[in-house]
C-alpha cells in the first residue's frame, strides 16, 4: 500500500508561519521506520503493509501533538494488494507513456 500523509501543527512555531521543526520530527520517525518513503513540499509518501504504515503515521502524528495543542492530519491511501515498489514503478509507468 502507498499512503500520502501530511501532519502539521495548526499553530506556527515562528513569526513567519513556519511549522518545519514539528514536521521534521514527524519525518524523522518515517525515516527511522525503515519503510520506503518520499518527501515533497506538501506530503510524505510511505510504502508498506497496513499496520506498519499506519503505525508510522500514528507515531509521526504523536510527535507533532507533543508540541502543539491542535494538529492537522491528511491521509490518502492506494490499497493494491500484491504490488510493491510502487513509489517508483507508478512514476515509471507514466514517464514511459510520456516518452521520458
Amino acid at each position: 500500500m502507498l499512503v500520502a500523509f501530511s501532519v502539521a501543527p495548526t499553530t506556527a512555531e515562528s513569526d513567519d508561519g513556519s511549522v518545519s521543526k514539528a514536521v521534521a520530527e514527524a519525518v524523522r520517525i518515517v525515516r527511522d521506520s525503515g519503510l520506503p518513503y518520499e518527501l515533497n513540499a506538501m506530503f510524505t509518501l510511505v510504502e508498506g503493509e497496513w499496520d506498519e504504515v499506519f503505525g508510522v503515521i500514528k507515531r509521526a502524528t504523536d510527535a507533532v501533538v507533543a508540541v502543539s495543542p491542535r494538529v492537522s492530519l491528511v491521509v490518502k491511501a492506494d490499497i493494491r494488494p500484491g504490488f510493491t515498489n510502487q513509489l517508483s514503478e507508478k512514476v515509471q509507468r507514466v514517464d514511459a507513456l510520456l516518452g521520458d
